[in-house]
């Protein structure tokens, strides 16, 4: 395939979609057409579904195995639908979460192993990773107090997790940046928005040093 593929993780509160929005727009204009943003769960009317099912409130019954599963199955919809088209079109594909932040929500946060869920988005994406990811890191203390301050009207099943939940993410996050350090790279997410966007900018043009125009004026 001869797109590129990048995905953006992080914990909650971590402005983890406000840094792609901004990134995305800075892409744009160069890329036009060739430039495809999405998100997971999401990203086609099925896997849409099953995002609103999994980010529902009312759903506090569900089982974190079936959370799981859901969310690989929203991934493989999502893949055969849009991502793979698109790489092999040869576009840009910057993804809102990846199968890290499986390995990382359902797999720590929800105690239920990062093997087993690895081993299921293995059958979900047949093996696809992304060339770089993105990781905002962020102290959870500081994310949920984010959330609190700038969600409010946002906020969902996953945010209003027990502040174990959320450290416990951020710590298979960062025991992936361990394990894959040339494709994972760590932002630091706490400091001033603009830092942040310029420190990704530079991020990704170290992978594909011809994807930024950086004399921008």
């Amino acid at each position: 395939m001869q797109g590129k593929f990048i995905s953006f993780e992080g914990p909650d509160g971590a402005g983890k979609t406000s840094v792609l929005k901004e990134i995305s727009s800075k892409l744009s204009a160069q890329l036009g057409a060739k430039l495809m943003v999405t998100r997971e769960p999401g990203g086609n009317a099925i896997s849409e579904s099953i995002r609103r099912i999994i980010l529902d409130k009312a759903n506090t019954q569900m089982d974190a195995r079936t959370e799981a599963l859901l969310y690989a199955a929203a991934r493989r919809q999502h893949l055969v639908e849009q991502i793979i088209p698109a790489l092999k079109a040869g576009r840009v594909v910057l993804c809102d979460r990846y199968v890290d932040s499986s390995l990382a929500y359902q797999g720590a946060g929800r105690e239920i192993g990062a093997e087993a869920v690895w081993q299921m988005n293995q059958f979900a994406t047949d093996g696809l990773e992304p060339a770089l990811t993105i990781y905002l890191d962020i102290e959870p203390e500081l994310g949920i107090q984010r959330i609190k301050q700038h969600r409010q009207n946002e906020i969902n099943r996953l945010d209003v997790e027990q502040l174990a939940f959320h450290q416990r993410v951020r710590t298979e996050y960062l025991e992936l940046l361990h394990q894959y350090p040339d494709r994972i790279k760590l932002i630091d997410a706490s400091r001033p928005f603009d830092d942040v966007v310029t420190a990704v900018q530079q991020a990704i043009t170290q992978t594909y040093p011809d994807l930024f125009q950086l004399n921008e004026e």
